[in-house]
């Protein structure tokens, strides 16, 4: 069990947070096992990847360490703390480009990915928003890509809740905080046109909830939406 610490709750613009958060994150180890299963759930040899809610850019790292093949990643967070933080770790490497991306707005994306992975990130959008973003990164993957959300889920009780935050060294839910159950998101996901959607892993409030786009069928096209704003 983490050791509890007040956790503070400034909010993801406050350096003090972001300075807790990332302190700590790399000794959790459900969330290092978390980690170790999204490596498994990732495609043979992708190449494009985009990170969303990338923080600190852990979870990019990890895709890029499991994956060499990547050729380049896209990193996007709203917080010039976190985004700070990724541009230092990812500073020189060539294939990664890190950009401000506010989760809330509507994705706007140049070409597809082969993976779209989150980590601990989406869960701050209300549902509604976490269901278009949903059908957004399916617009957004290439035929067979996979999307791979390691995140917070909501926890089947509030005395399940209360343990999980213990478990995890908080004293203090994040305001910002929208939690879904697993079940629900799952059917939002395949709401979205995502296939074989599975919770491949969970332990207590973490979950690893994945889907697939449809594979291409030949002789047909692909439909796009007008983009708003382009990340190259």
């Amino acid at each position: 069990m983490e050791p509890s610490v007040v956790t503070p709750t400034g909010g993801w613009t406050d350096p003090d947070q972001v300075a807790w958060y990332t302190e700590r994150i790399g000794r959790i180890e459900a969330r290092l096992a978390g980690e170790a299963m999204l490596r498994e759930a990732l495609p043979a040899a992708p190449r494009r990847v985009l990170d969303l809610g990338c923080g600190d850019g852990r979870l990019g790292a990890v895709v890029l360490d499991a994956a060499p093949s990547v050729e380049r990643l896209v990193a996007g967070d709203r917080s010039e703390p976190m985004l700070r933080l990724a541009r230092e770790r990812f500073a020189g490497d060539d294939r990664v480009e890190v950009v401000e991306l506010d989760l809330g707005d509507p994705l706007a994306l140049d070409g597809s990915f082969d993976v779209v992975v989150s980590g601990f990130a989406i869960h701050h959008l209300e549902h509604e928003r976490k269901r278009a973003l949903f059908a957004e990164i399916g617009r957004a993957l290439a035929p067979g890509g996979v999307f791979a959300n390691l995140e917070v889920v909501r926890s089947s009780t509030p005395a399940r809740h209360a343990q999980f935050l213990a478990a995890v060294g908080r004293t203090a839910d994040d305001p910002e905080d929208r939690l879904a159950p697993v079940e629900d998101q799952l059917a939002w996901m395949g709401a979205a046109g995502l296939t074989e959607v599975e919770c491949l892993w969970r332990w207590r409030g973490f979950a690893l909830l994945v889907g697939e786009a449809p594979p291409e069928v030949p002789g047909a096209g692909a439909a796009a939406g007008p983009p708003s704003r382009t990340l190259s």
